[in-house]
């Protein structure tokens, strides 16, 4: 008679193949649950949420299902099923599951195979709410301790976020000369232009067409490194989401939590705060400031002002961060009901140092932050020389030139 599998859950298996990859040891199918290990094997081919266990009832009225605003959650034949085209990767749907049978997607056990490998570089792009997220390490600390890891560099995003807010800025500058004409910013949260897309697509011409700064990152370091393989780290699941997305999937590899890269440090006896400061400066105080509410706004009210100083109409920025937030604001906008002509949405409360998968509590990650970019040595993307030097080795020879010819910088939300 054939052994019967282990009684685990999905997240006491997690830690023990975590454990056996880190020992090399084999893993044996037939000790686990086919599908919870698929799950972790093969993220790639799940929805950035996935269902841990089979759930035919539900005591709790279906919370799951009635939280997503997606319509992601599907019904048939009385089990749950998530359709991975439409779930976001929101992660609200876990918060309202008491039953605890969802959990995000997680990318540790590929990306582990690609480290291990050593066939090509794996570079870590860092988003900007790392501050603090790792004990008391500093920047240069982390970076050592990714490099530990196996990763070959840590990248910034926010020099990114630099570059992200200028096109925006100039997008702002060129297009908002009215009392009537707003915009909606396009860079940070997946969520918010989720919601543009599928629920308020009418609202898409007044997004311009910038990728996010993720994207961005991916993108410049597979043209300078082109065998590289991207691996964002942030606080986010829909990042997972965005990584896969027809249009934009040619530039990040894959996508770690916060929590995951902890796991990883974990296993591997790694301990940041101990290693050496391999630090560098790069961003602006303009880019790091993105990873809380109202950062984006700031970022993009400073560079215009900056660009056209006393213009007549000047950045008039609104701010909402959850999701019903969010749908508020849009209902304001829809009803003529606010006179704003910049808006910034952001699906986590506090903005992305409010995500579902942070390591400090969201008040302090936002001091961090602040901190962080009161420390930067530019105020602006219009001061940071390493932005026209990175967009040089980019390839474009001028500001005239990257504000007509940056294609890997954009997207037509319209066609996806």
């Amino acid at each position: 008679m054939p052994e019967a599998k282990k009684s685990t859950s999905f997240h006491e298996l997690y830690k023990e193949l975590l454990q056996k990859q880190m020992k090399n040891e084999d893993i044996s199918e037939a000790d686990y649950d086919p599908h919870q290990l698929d799950c972790l094997l093969n993220p790639d081919q799940y929805a950035p949420v996935i269902h841990t266990e089979s759930c035919e009832s539900c005591a709790y009225d279906r919370a799951c299902k009635n939280s997503c605003i997606f319509d992601a959650i599907e019904e048939v034949d009385g089990k749950l099923s998530i359709d991975p085209d439409k779930c976001s990767g929101c992660g609200v749907c876990i918060e309202s599951c008491r039953l605890d049978k969802l959990a995000e997607s997680k990318d540790i056990f590929p990306v582990l195979k690609e480290v291990r490998s050593e066939e090509k570089d794996v570079y870590a792009l860092i988003a900007p709410a790392f501050v603090g997220q790792y004990e008391n390490a500093s920047p240069g600390q982390l970076r050592s301790a990714l490099k530990a890891a196996g990763f070959k560099g840590m990248v910034e995003v926010a020099v990114f976020a630099d570059i992200l807010t200028l096109k925006e800025a100039l997008e702002f500058d060129e297009h908002i000369n009215s009392n009537d004409d707003f915009q909606l910013t396009s860079c940070c949260c997946p969520v918010w232009i989720a919601m543009i897309r599928k629920i308020y697509h009418e609202l898409i011409p007044h997004v311009p067409g910038a990728v996010s700064p993720m994207i961005a990152a991916g993108r410049a370091v597979k043209q300078i490194h082109p065998d590289a393989v991207t691996v964002f780290i942030g606080p986010c699941i829909a990042k997972k989401k965005e990584a896969r997305e027809p249009d934009i999937a040619d530039a990040v590899d894959y996508v770690l939590t916060f929590q995951e890269v902890q796991d990883i440090f974990d296993a591997a006896g790694i301990q940041p705060e101990e290693l050496a400061d391999n630090d560098r400066e790069h961003s602006s105080r303009a880019g790091r400031i993105y990873a809380h509410t109202g950062g984006v706004s700031e970022a993009v009210r400073s560079t215009v002002e900056k660009l056209s100083p006393g213009r007549d109409v000047p950045v008039r920025a609104q701010q909402a961060d959850g999701v019903p937030a969010c749908k508020a604001m849009i209902e304001q906008i829809q009803k003529g009901e606010t006179d704003a002509n910049f808006f910034e949405g952001m699906a986590c409360r506090g903005g992305c140092v409010g995500g579902p998968k942070i390591i400090i509590d969201k008040d302090k990650g936002k001091r961090n932050v602040e901190t962080y970019g009161e420390e930067a040595p530019y105020k602006t993307p219009l001061d940071n020389p390493y932005v026209m030097e990175l967009l040089h080795r980019l390839g474009f020879k001028n500001m005239e030139e990257f504000v007509e010819k940056s294609d890997m910088f954009t997207r037509e939300f319209a066609n996806n």
